[in-house]
């Protein structure tokens, strides 16, 4: 490969790769629909910002609940073998909330089958950049550092066509319409990426079987086989929180993403006391749009350094962008302008949680340890929604704007700490040497 063509370019130069990141985007549009969905849904039902907040936090929240738990089964037995059961059982569960909202169930019915959808969840996100781990297991040339920028890149493309579909369905089709099209696109875009078995990491079962076949027949090591003290290893995997760092990360990504959905609900509660509900697709999608353009600049830069001190950077940068938001928010013009601009900093924050997780875990426990940053980011974000939704209802839409600043202001020491102490690990490691 050259190096003279663009890192994103080489990326596809790998068999398979093109194939399992783009089914991947198309099973990840629940990501961008389904949470502004469910609010649509629920505040045109029953007309209560507060139930429609809480209904969302219920359906991440549960999801966060699980989501390790297929993590840690994905990593074990592998992506298609775990994959294809819980696919099937998703999917089912998105289209039985959908139909219980279409027919106007009662609330407390809803509140019980968002939670049953959202302990279906699984992170899509977490598997495809495990995949690419795999695939780019022998590259020197920092081209996972660009896979995962692109990833967060795909994830707000997501969030770009996700906000304007749900907003356009629900507003212009029906006010539950935007809840079926997640599945339909999670059925076709998981099926076809748990196919792809050539890009596929092996499961951990896999390992600890080549493990003790080479026990048995091979005594000498070769440099390439798995070893039986790994095989050991594998059976008595530690949870990837037990790394370093990594609880300290998992509470910074909770934190920050309580931004996002107040965000989401803030703007959505904003158009509408402008009589401009038209526009709430558009105002969601203008934050993504930065925040794809920040991951293609991540993805084509090296950075050196510690990414903790980035993740700082990052934070610092995006809370800023979040009290601009609040000062013109009356005029969606300017909103708009402080979105993008604002949102250039969004894909780096994700990459760089990424990079650090990939760097800190074993690969044994690699879904696992990317999966818990899907955790953070779910609970945070059913935390966020219930703020924004209970400071919109007293305060109105300039009371949840607020919360965005605040919540990311309260990650920054948090990620501070967080570069003090890999400071002092690398400074440990360097002495012992």
């Amino acid at each position: 490969m050259k190096e003279s063509r663009s890192p994103f370019l080489r990326l596809f130069t790998y068999p398979g790769a093109a194939g399992f990141c783009l089914a991947a985007v198309l099973a990840r549009l629940p990501l961008g629909m389904m949470g502004l969905g469910i609010v649509l849904a629920l505040n045109h039902i029953y007309d209560n910002w507060t139930s429609a907040g809480m209904m969302s936090a219920v359906y991440t929240l549960c999801a966060a609940l699980v989501t390790p738990v297929y993590a840690r089964l994905f990593d074990r037995f592998g992506q298609r073998r775990v994959g294809l059961v819980a696919l099937m059982i998703q999917t089912l569960a998105i289209l039985g909330f959908a139909f219980g909202a279409m027919k106007r169930v009662s609330l407390g019915i809803l509140f019980i089958l968002a939670a049953l959808m959202g302990l279906t969840q699984f992170a899509f996100g977490a598997l495809v950049r495990t995949r690419w781990a795999w695939v780019l297991r022998d590259d020197r040339t920092n081209l996972l550092n660009t896979a995962y920028a692109l990833e967060s890149g795909l994830d707000e493309c997501v969030f770009i066509l996700g906000p304007i579909l749900s907003a356009y369905l629900a507003t212009s089709v029906n006010p539950v319409s935007q809840l079926f099209l997640p599945a339909a696109a999670l059925l076709v875009g998981g099926l076809t990426f748990f196919s792809m078995r050539s890009t596929e990491p092996p499961a951990i079962v896999r390992m600890e079987t080549a493990a003790t076949t080479a026990a048995d027949h091979s005594p000498v090591d070769d440099g390439g086989s798995v070893h039986p003290e790994d095989s050991d290893g594998m059976k008595g995997a530690r949870s990837a929180l037990a790394y370093p760092g990594i609880l300290l990360l998992f509470v910074v990504f909770i934190v920050f993403n309580m931004s996002f959905s107040a965000v989401d609900v803030s703007v959505t509660a904003l158009t509408k006391a402008m009589g401009r509900e038209g526009a709430v697709g558009l105002q969601l999608a203008l934050f993504a749009l930065g925040s794809l353009c920040g991951a293609l600049i991540f993805g084509s830069v090296k950075l050196k350094g510690s990414r903790w001190r980035y993740l700082v950077v990052f934070l610092t940068l995006l809370t800023t962008g979040y009290v601009v938001f609040r000062l013109v928010m009356d005029n969606l013009v300017l909103l708009g302008l402080a979105e993008v601009l604002s949102g250039l900093c969004v894909s780096p924050i994700f990459a760089t949680g990424n990079l650090i997780v990939r760097e800190s875990v074993d690969s044994r426990a690699l879904t696992e340890g990317l999966s818990w940053l899907s955790t953070g980011g779910s609970i945070g974000t059913s935390l966020g929604s219930t703020l924004a939704g209970i400071a919109l209802d007293k305060f109105g839409p300039h009371g949840g704007m607020t919360i965005p600043a605040i919540v990311t202001c309260c990650a920054i020491p948090l990620a501070v700490l967080g570069w003090i102490s890999s400071r002092r690990r690398t400074a440990s490691a360097s002495s012992s040497e």
